[in-house]
């Protein structure tokens, strides 16, 4: 008796003992809707007590039937190379499971442009063939109003990077968000004496919708407030180019000469560093995000004293491969997996890897 045949025996075995349809029984097998849970329950105590172990794997080849996973991330520009890292998760994964007839579509916009989001998920949602989507949100109402068609399709959908709360995603592979902020403050607590300042610096276009930024800044005050320590001064920039930096804190350091430690909530803290360099601040502690290599280049020359790092090249990889195996064998990965928080500096850098 061939593989093949076997397989359908034990599908219409299944079946019979159930007295339901194979189809039924197919889509339980692969976790499709439109079976009731009693009937889920029923199918599944009948599954266990055949062992009956399905070779999804065997089937799709067979069938020759492509799996089509889409990505929407930010591009990479000149303005931040963070999201190559991300990119180079992504081709990892694609790489090791192209030859089981799968296929990664990925799609990039304009993080200071929420049109772009719009078009790029728009034009996901008018495919016909769509297996799973990862995921990295900037903007929250748009991600909101993109998964809620991914959910009415039945399309699983992983996020990287920055989670929206309570959206029916299959998983989340990133930092705790709000405790990376917390983090950040412990360490800074270490840096600084009573009379010391902290400068909390958001660089960014659109501030007031990034979670990514926002879950940071509430994490990093929080700390503080728990401490009882001083109040934390905070500014938000909103144009990303070096100059506007410059300028925002040429009249901020006069206005705040004690100043003593800048934590920037993301990875453009590199144009702080450039800033501090320039007018000689070298008594100035500086505390940023992202292993890249401008910023590595910093920690090196002593201009940002901390990198912390939640390894997005592993979120990326981690999300396709969670899609895969959840479409191909059913496998469900943990709601929420955190990545580690890494203090990384001039000393330990050479030995970290994304």
């Amino acid at each position: 008796m061939s593989k093949k045949e076997k397989k359908l025996v034990g599908v219409k075995e299944i079946a019979r003992r159930a007295n339901v349809s194979i189809a039924t029984v197919d889509r339980v097998l692969h976790n499709r809707t439109g079976v009731s849970e009693k009937t889920k329950q029923k199918i599944n105590e009948i599954i266990k007590e055949l062992d009956y172990k399905p070779n999804h794997l065997a089937s799709r080849l067979a069938t020759a039937k492509t799996l089509r996973f889409y990505t929407l991330i930010p591009e990479v520009s000149e303005e931040t190379e963070y999201w190559q890292v991300p990119l180079d998760g992504i081709i990892q994964a694609e790489n090791e499971i192209k030859p089981y007839n799968v296929e990664v579509i990925k799609l990039f916009y304009d993080m200071n442009d929420k049109n772009s989001f719009i078009s790029q998920s728009q034009k996901i949602l008018q495919e016909s063939n769509i297996d799973g989507v990862l995921l990295a949100p900037a903007f929250i109402k748009e991600t909101i109003a993109f998964t809620k068609v991914c959910q009415k399709n039945d399309i699983p959908f992983v996020f990287i990077n920055s989670d929206i709360p309570n959206q029916k995603s299959l998983s989340y592979f990133g930092p705790n968000l709000f405790y990376s902020g917390f983090t950040a403050a412990h360490l800074i607590n270490y840096l600084i004496t009573e009379k010391d300042e902290v400068l909390l610096l958001n660089i960014s276009k659109d501030i007031e919708s990034d979670h990514h930024i926002l879950r940071k800044e509430e994490g990093f005050i929080n700390y503080f407030k728990k401490e009882q320590k001083k109040a934390i001064l905070k500014r938000n920039i909103y144009q990303t180019d070096y100059l506007s930096v410059k300028t925002v804190l040429l009249k901020l350091f006069e206005e705040e000469p004690d100043i003593k430690v800048v934590f920037v909530t993301n990875s453009r803290v590199s144009l702080v560093a450039k800033f501090l360099e320039e007018h000689g601040k070298r008594d100035v502690f500086l505390v940023g995000y992202d292993f890249l290599k401008k910023n590595i280049e910093c920690l090196n020359k002593g201009t940002i004293d901390f990198l912390i790092c939640e390894k997005p090249q592993e979120q990326a990889y981690r999300g396709i491969k969670t899609l895969y195996r959840f479409t191909m064998f059913g496998e469900k990965s943990d709601k929420d997996y955190f990545m580690p928080i890494d203090i990384i500096h001039k000393e330990n850098q050479r030995f970290y890897r994304n």
